[in-house]
């Protein structure tokens, strides 16, 4: 490895700016491009900002930094999930029968900044915002970009760049303009359900109107209602609909379609967030979609990572997460080759192409799962056997927790085993012949499909 090495990090977002600290903390000149202005100094408007759950993914490339600790005491632990159905009461669903196992509520922003100041801090970064990356010239790692203070365009070349600039990345249209050379493929799809945030605001104590240590879910179906804990008391809520329909984005276009809409659908919600009308129309609504590409690398001199390589749906909250594990896994790579980039390269993507698709088909399962299936009887039975056999035997993770709290275990792997798992119990909670089976003869049934699993290698 060698410090004159120069790495342009095209985006300076969360996984760009932890990876721009990490790859500064083993010694390499990083120039960190950002095209929107220091969200320190601007603010960058609201409503498009889904809260984030920071995981054991997340929180492992976050020790790699030495931030771990620091960002653990800005969030707030979420246990599970609390249920809201339309009729009945609500319950709770524990994410995990291990009382260790949890996520944590983080703000964006918050997290961002933390990493953004680490950056700023470390004499081998140097960060300019305001700069929109225009493409790169694959063979020679040159980046150009315009200032959008100034209008100036110019050119940054580096040994390497490597692209973290979202889901839009410039820097994989750069590859894809090489189409045939790389045989370079792309898939984009998004979902016909759109987000808007709204929020519950904190009681004249500053105190959280609902369970704070939870994710909130008030499934309906064919939409939702999603709740994150904040620290000042708040809640940011998001709204899950489809586009058209009784539900629809479009088709609730005045005041009083929302209100009655709330009224009928979520009730419960209305003395909590009395304001949900007006901010309904002064947030904007977003949109949900997955993208798929490869190859992530040319010519060992440019790369993309995290949602430019692989933008995901945030049903199983693991966009940040996967992001994040991105970086730990280059740096594991780079701990075996170091600085010679090809190898990186071939053999990080090699890693993380099929796990990011396996987290984007999780994603989208857990959406149909939030929003239709966590009040359904059989749901809910098949979760109160997870849990009993969490809480009795240490050797047993549901599909949940093998993807959120096992991070030794891939998500390819974690998905497979885990989707096993679920058609197995689904069938023990809906078939007569497994009405008197009992907590320990389901446990061996999981051993031995387990070790089917593991003897094919997990195909």
């Amino acid at each position: 490895m060698s410090k004159k090495n120069k790495i342009i990090v095209v985006g300076a977002g969360l996984c760009g700016s932890l990876l721009a600290v990490r790859l500064a903390q083993r010694g390499f000149e990083v120039c960190l491009y950002e095209k929107l202005p220091d969200m320190r100094k601007t603010d960058l408007g609201a409503g498009r900002s889904i809260n984030l759950a920071l995981s054991n993914r997340g929180l492992m490339a976050l020790d790699r930094v030495g931030l771990k600790e620091d960002i653990l005491d800005q969030c707030i632990p979420m246990l599970g999930r609390i249920i809201h159905p339309i009729k009945g009461d609500t319950f709770l669903s524990r994410y995990s029968g291990r009382e260790e196992d949890y996520i944590n509520s983080v703000s964006r922003p918050g997290l961002n900044i933390e990493l953004l100041n680490l950056a700023e801090a470390n004499d081998n970064i140097s960060v300019r915002f305001n700069c929109k990356c225009l493409g790169v010239e694959l063979e020679t790692a040159t980046a150009t970009f315009q200032d959008k203070s100034t209008g100036e365009t110019f050119s940054e070349k580096g040994d390497i760049v490597i692209g973290t600039d979202g889901a839009g990345s410039a820097v994989r249209r750069s590859l894809m303009a090489k189409t045939a050379e790389l045989l370079f493929d792309f898939s984009q799809s998004f979902l016909r359900t759109g987000y808007k945030e709204l929020s519950i605001l904190p009681d004249d104590n500053d105190n959280w109107r609902i369970h704070k240590e939870a994710l909130h879910i008030w499934p309906r179906g064919h939409h939702m209602v999603i709740a994150l804990p904040n620290l000042d008391g708040s809640f940011t809520l998001t709204m899950f609909h489809p586009y058209e329909g009784e539900a629809g984005f479009n088709t609730l276009n005045t005041k009083a379609k929302v209100t009655a809409f709330f009224e009928k659908y979520y009730p419960d919600l209305i003395p909590h967030c009395p304001h949900f009308a007006d901010e309904y129309f002064e947030n904007p609504t977003g949109i949900l979609g997955t993208i798929k590409c490869y190859p992530w690398q040319a010519y060992g001199k440019v790369l993309i990572m995290g949602d430019a390589a692989h933008a995901i749906v945030p049903f199983y909250g693991q966009g940040m997460n996967a992001a994040f594990e991105d970086v730990r896994v280059l740096d594991d790579v780079m701990n075996e080759h170091g600085d010679d980039w090809e190898k990186v390269f071939t053999n990080f993507q090699d890693l993380r192409a099929e796990n990011a698709n396996a987290i984007a088909d999780l994603a989208i399962d857990n959406f149909y799962e939030m929003q239709d299936r966590v009040d359904d009887e059989d749901f809910i039975k098949k979760r109160k056997i997870e849990m009993k056999l969490e809480i009795e035997y240490p050797d047993y993770f549901s599909k949940y927790s093998l993807v959120t709290f096992r991070p030794d275990l891939d998500y390819k792997k974690a998905m497979k085993l885990g989707r096993e798992q679920d058609a197995l119990l689904l069938k023990i909670c809906t078939q007569p012949e497994f009405a008197n089976i009992t907590l320990e003869e389901i446990h061996q049934k999981m051993i031995a499909l387990k070790q089917s699993m593991l003897a094919g290698a997990y195909p």
